[in-house]
């Protein structure tokens, strides 16, 4: 058997808090995205777009 308490509301302050660490951590997410799709278009090199279909 676990030990499990019943989970918590949490206070206003709380959920402020969560709610600003969520929208940072998507952030930096989307930013480490971005950082990596960029670097990989410069690794590739402008000719990769000019290739016949």
């Amino acid at each position: 058997m676990t030990d499990r308490k019943a989970p918590q509301s949490l206070t206003p302050e709380e959920q402020k808090r969560r709610r600003k660490r969520s929208l940072a951590l998507a952030l930096t997410l989307g930013a480490l995205v971005l950082i990596f799709y960029v670097v990989t278009i410069a690794k590739l090199g402008p000719g990769v777009l000019k290739r016949p279909m």
